[in-house]
């Protein structure tokens, strides 16, 4: 085990900023503690957290500065004690709800999960919180079965293109919303586009005249009406999100506590039909059973990628150092799939 320390380059968040108004500093690591690992990232990406982040718009976020960055894929540089030193040259993957975006990241071994070989490390980085969040809104909470059908909006995203793959794979008919210039690779991913600016519940019902079987929403606002009044008996509604609100002005909290409580109120009406709010950190207090069901379910998600059966959408790989750049790329609503940001080496 090492116990040099570490400069690490990072980008810093130092307020309700414009993207150009980011921060790249130093900064010294301190060596691993026991039960530690330093790990120097390869791969870093831009989701929509990030864009609320900058805006002072995400539900939970630190107070500024910051650095941010939800997820990574490294490759071990050092470790503490009480870690294995076999652990030192291997690839992982961690989510990190935030610090992401910087060269190097000390973090708890025991929140790493390897990256199978062959998978390349920009490749893996799409399919770390996108996948797990894809994954288990897909499989654990609306728990679909072939055959079924379901609305997947946003199916450019990084999210939603991972959701439109993982259900094709699972034998599931979907319907993507997406922009009229993004229809193509919708349809590409196994998708049936629907230009977002038409009528969706129009053109949904036109597809599935008895509904959906689940509904995958990130948008919010009023919007999230049609959401649940398109699900088959049922259905489920999984919101994961208030996009449509990212702009507003007010409490950042607001629109997630109105989501939450209409999510409730149709809960408690009985009309056989579920509405769930999808949050990847519930249940994170119960530390080791929250990190072995991220670790099994991102897992299978990078068994899919390494045989070839799912396949990462990156829409550009931009330098670290130039990540108000990325992010005005991932705003601009003109891309497919994620943003990764690759780290220089100092």
């Amino acid at each position: 085990m090492s116990h040099n320390t570490i400069t690490a380059l990072e980008v810093v968040l130092p307020g309700r900023v414009e993207p150009h108004e980011l921060r790249v500093e130093q900064r010294e690591l301190p060596p691993p503690a026991p039960g530690q690992a330093v790990v120097r990232v390869e791969a870093t990406g831009v989701s929509f957290a990030e864009q609320q982040m900058r805006r002072g718009k995400y539900y939970d976020q630190p107070p500024f500065p910051f650095v941010p960055g939800y997820d990574l894929v490294g490759t071990v540089a050092a470790v503490g004690d009480a870690v294995d030193p076999r652990l030192v040259g291997r690839r992982v993957a961690a989510l990190t709800k935030t610090g992401g975006w910087s060269t190097h990241v000390l973090l708890d071994a025991a929140d790493l999960v390897a990256v199978p070989e062959g998978l390349d490390a920009a490749a893996a980085e799409t399919f770390v919180v996108n996948g797990i969040t894809a994954w288990q809104m897909l499989h654990r909470v609306a728990k679909v079965t072939a055959g079924q059908t379901i609305l997947v909006h946003g199916a450019n995203g990084g999210v939603g293109s991972t959701l439109v793959q993982l259900a094709r794979i699972a034998g599931v008919r979907v319907i993507g919303t997406a922009s009229a210039r993004n229809a193509e690779k919708v349809a590409a991913l196994g998708a049936i586009p629907v230009d977002y600016r038409d009528d969706v519940a129009r053109r949904v019902r036109d597809i599935a005249p008895d509904g959906v079987a689940a509904v995958f929403d990130h948008i919010g606002g009023p919007g999230i009406v049609d959401s649940f009044r398109l699900l088959a008996p049922g259905g489920t509604l999984v919101a994961y999100g208030t996009a449509s609100t990212k702009d507003d002005d007010g409490n950042s909290r607001l629109p997630v506590l109105k989501l939450l409580a209409r999510l409730a109120l149709w809960n408690m009406v009985p009309n056989k039909r579920n509405a769930h709010f999808y949050n990847i950190w519930q249940g994170s207090r119960n530390r080791t059973r929250f990190h072995n069901r991220l670790a099994e379910d991102l897992r299978a998600v990078f068994d899919l990628a390494a045989n070839g059966e799912l396949h990462p959408q990156i829409a550009a790989r931009i330098p670290l150092t130039e990540a108000g750049r990325a992010l005005t790329l991932a705003e601009s609503r003109t891309v497919t799939g994620k943003v990764v940001l690759i780290p220089e080496t100092l």
